[in-house]
């Protein structure tokens, strides 16, 4: 196969029923990958899915096993853990740790160690987000679970580099999908384009382009945060 090529490659997208997860697996299906798709709560049309809570090692276990040739692993699972009041920071500071960084950092580290067994050349991408990168008020439980995550893999990409297993982290900015959509209906982000800070919300394609970019078999890019921000974060 070329070198580029994703076509009958296994790649499981954990998070996949969400808005980004839906367009990088319908961009992975049109280039023929093998997709295997993980959802918490909610399927996902045509990939296989598997359901799966990646706070759960049973869970996690069950997601790679469908895949048994693994080649790539997308893990876009997470929670925005908002914070209405001071007094629920310490709840969500704990549930976020496990569903933002814990449970996706493990199913990486597993995912790896598969691709190591199976001595399988292969690309991991976690998620994280423009908070995790700037600074944002409010955003302690999200955005600090996220800060650990990327460092997270890139002490992972450290250790598999020889290997020729890639970890990269893709940080999404507003993007008219997913968690931020609803965000962007009550206006919240309108001064980013009113000031010119960004040219326009992003878009899922954006996101799915970005994934596509790193999971190239012949891609010479590891331990990196690509930020998918329009320059917000700038």
């Amino acid at each position: 196969m070329p070198d580029g090529s994703l076509a009958g490659r296994d790649i499981v997208v954990a998070g996949a029923s969400g808005g980004l997860g839906s367009a990088t697996v319908a961009l992975l299906e049109a280039e023929g990958a093998r997709v295997t798709a993980g959802y918490r709560t909610r399927a996902t049309g045509g990939a296989r899915g598997v359901q799966a809570d990646l706070t759960v090692a049973e869970d996690r276990r069950k997601l790679l096993d469908a895949a048994p040739a693994l080649y790539g692993l997308v893990v876009l699972a997470g929670d925005p853990a908002r914070v209405k009041e001071s007094g629920e920071l310490e709840a969500a500071m704990e549930r976020s740790f496990q569903v933002n960084c814990e449970g996706p950092v493990l199913l990486a580290r597993e995912a790896a160690g598969r691709m190591r067994d199976t001595r399988t050349p292969g690309a991991i991408i976690l998620f994280a987000t423009m908070q995790a990168v700037g600074v944002f008020p409010g955003s302690t439980a999200y955005a600090g679970a996220k800060a650990a995550l990327i460092h997270d893999a890139r002490i992972l990409a450290k250790e598999n580099r020889g290997a020729n297993i890639r970890v990269n982290v893709v940080s999404p900015g507003v993007i008219e999908a997913g968690m931020a959509l609803a965000s962007i209906g009550t206006g919240k982000h309108q001064r980013l384009i009113d000031e010119a800070t960004i040219p326009r919300y992003g878009r899922a394609a954006d996101v799915a382009r970005a994934v596509r970019f790193l999971l190239e078999p012949d891609n010479y890019i590891t331990g990196q945060v690509l930020q998918v921000d329009g320059g917000a974060t700038l």
